[in-house]
């Protein structure tokens, strides 16, 4: 799958939405500064009408040419009956291949990245928002948290190497966002609307809900992330 993200030439930047790290919100956020030749990948119904409700820009130019086609795009056309876009969780490889190296080089990149204990709290409950659902061990030996985690790290790096300018951290949003606003010489800083919320009732800490089993299994998928970010639980 290829990831949500903006690419936008008027403001010459690459923004790679990462899972579970308000990129819905940012997105959505950014979209109002963006311009009609700009890419906008496509989200959710209901966040699609969020974003008109904000004034921002829709899906737009997200559509890929013919001639960047690889065997997994023609297989998503045929699959479809309708041609291959970009979605809202695009690598960085990808981007790279279609628009050149030129371009992801000379734009500005960055995406957002969680404490993976918190990501693998919140992807749990956002995967199995009622009950009955599994229990978390059983959640994260499924094979379901790879998916938060393909949805991370490996959007954002090619052979494991990070590839953006800058990874921010949805522990600072705030701040962040402020950064990103003046980098990118915005006319204001972007309000984050609150996309996606009011499915997690559960708001402990996730200390208090992982239990040591728990903890150590995140650790394991998302040793990459620990090593890189220096997350502690």
């Amino acid at each position: 799958m290829l990831a949500t993200m903006i690419i936008s030439h008027e403001h010459k930047f690459i923004f790679i939405k990462t899972k579970k790290t308000a990129g819905t919100s940012f997105e959505i956020a950014l979209s109002r500064f963006c311009g009609p030749q700009d890419v906008i990948t496509r989200n959710r119904a209901v966040d699609e009408e969020l974003r008109r409700n904000l004034g921002g820009r829709g899906p737009q130019n997200h559509k890929i040419p013919l001639w960047k086609y690889n065997r997994w795009n023609f297989r998503q056309a045929l699959r479809r009956r309708e041609p291959a876009r970009f979605v809202h969780h695009s690598p960085a490889r990808e981007v790279i291949r279609i628009f050149g190296r030129e371009i992801w080089d000379s734009y500005y990149t960055f995406c957002f990245e969680r404490n993976p204990w918190d990501k693998a709290v919140s992807y749990y409950y956002w995967r199995h928002p009622s009950e009955p659902r599994p229990s978390m061990m059983e959640f994260l030996t499924s094979g379901e948290i790879e998916m938060a985690h393909r949805g991370g790290w490996h959007l954002y790096t090619l052979n494991d190497q990070i590839v953006v300018d800058d990874v921010y951290h949805y522990e600072n949003l705030t701040t962040d966002v402020k950064a990103i606003a003046e980098r990118l010489r915005l006319p204001e800083v972007p309000e984050l609307p609150h996309a996606k919320g009011g499915i997690r009732a559960d708001k402990r800490h996730y200390r208090d809900i992982l239990s040591e089993s728990e903890r150590d299994k995140v650790a394991e998928i998302f040793a990459a992330e620990i090593d890189r970010f220096g997350y502690e639980f």
